[in-house]
């Protein structure tokens, strides 16, 4: 005969039965979303505005945002950078709001992945 399991009282939040517990295995988490940030291509903005986004907002060095301008200019649109949608809509954001302080059209957009 198998002995019976101690009863716990129903308001003692902290006396829970070890089948309750879950392991690390079992809560394991899910990785955010991505989204790519992205930047438009437009007749104003200069490229010189462009590169200098790229390397302060989103920290690129500067062969690799010159890099990334050029593809703008040709293609319309490129890459800022990957990122989870909280960091990618402030990236977004900060993007806009320093072009409308220099006077820029510069759109700034982000997709998911």
């Amino acid at each position: 005969m198998s002995p019976e399991r101690e009863k716990k009282p129903a308001g003692d939040r902290w006396a829970q039965d070890e089948a309750d517990i879950k392991t690390d295995d079992e809560t394991a988490t899910k990785e955010p979303h991505l989204y790519h940030v992205l930047l438009h291509n437009d007749d104003y903005t200069t490229m010189e505005f462009v590169v200098m986004v790229l390397m302060d907002v989103f920290f690129h060095k500067e062969e690799e945002a010159i890099r990334i301008m050029i593809q703008v200019h040709r293609q319309g649109v490129g890459v800022a950078g990957v990122y989870s949608y909280e960091i990618a809509e402030t990236k977004v954001n900060k993007v806009t709001q320093l072009a409308r302080k220099h006077e820029f059209p510069l759109r700034c957009t982000m997709e998911p992945l």
